[in-house]
């Protein structure tokens, strides 16, 4: 974990151009002295095409009291710093209702909706077509982050994003760089960033809507946990108006292993 590396081995020097492996990461959420989720991170980003895959699950008393269970994916191809998605997939269980989206995209990252589970119709608000073109899903914002980190040293980015119910704007900004602590986590050199994410449409019927407009921040540590490889988040916090701070923080990664090991947990 690197917890006494110096400064100076920091995120400027992460090797931008050497082949990387596929990495397995394994995530806290805390709350309210609580772990109230473990996150599972499957991230294939280097070479001419990315995957990644989450998995989240509801843990401890809050498993108890809102389960869930969910396994994100996407998938697509690299034009320089930029994500072209091609698949994005969800599948799960939250609050004991079933949840699935399927999209895949057209030319101009027009995504196309394949499923949806339940309906939006009823309970969120249409996403406009002109707000659709040119998005790209959650996953594959987090991989452009990661891949401008790695190139740049810095986080200064941007994505529109569409997971086929909402619409938002996210933006990340580099604050400086850093040591953070383990404190149950990761240790070492590491580049804070500010981020800030914007909802535009898709809102559920039942949210206030100047509430639901209000931007939410968060501030995103990123490292080198494993030597020779690129930057991962390894801390994540940010307020919550029912819980104060909620804090991620990465407990462990490993090379995802041989290619057929990484094919299966690709299914």
């Amino acid at each position: 974990m690197g917890r006494h590396l110096t400064l100076a081995l920091g995120l400027a020097l992460l090797p931008a151009a050497a082949r990387a492996e596929p990495l397995l990461a394994q995530y806290d959420v805390h709350a309210a002295g609580m772990t109230v989720m473990k996150v599972e991170a499957l991230l294939d980003l280097d070479g001419p095409r990315y995957f990644v895959r989450t998995r989240i699950r509801m843990n401890g008393m809050a498993g108890f009291f809102a389960r869930g269970d969910q396994v994100t994916s996407a998938e697509g191809a690299w034009r320089g710093l930029e994500p072209v998605p091609a698949r994005y997939q969800l599948e799960g269980t939250w609050r004991g209702e079933r949840r699935v989206v399927v999209m895949d995209y057209g030319p101009g990252s027009m995504p196309r909706l394949r499923a949806i589970e339940p309906p939006n119709a009823g309970e969120w608000e249409p996403v406009p077509e002109s707000f659709q073109a040119g998005t790209m899903d959650a996953l594959s914002a987090l991989a452009k982050l990661t891949r401008v980190v790695g190139r740049t040293g810095r986080c200064d980015t941007e994505a529109k994003v569409y997971d086929g119910r909402r619409r938002a704007d996210y933006s990340v900004r580099t604050l400086g760089q850093g040591v953070l602590q383990a404190e149950g986590g990761f240790g070492g050199p590491a580049l804070k960033c500010a981020f800030e994410g914007r909802v535009l449409a898709g809102f559920r019927g039942d949210q206030d809507a100047e509430e639901a407009r209000r931007p939410q921040s968060a501030e995103i540590w990123l490292g080198q946990p494993l030597p020779g490889t690129g930057p991962l988040p390894v801390r994540v916090e940010l307020s919550s108006r029912w819980f104060g701070t909620i804090r991620a923080v990465l407990t462990s990664v490993e090379p995802a292993g041989s290619s057929q090991a990484l094919a299966q947990q690709r299914r």
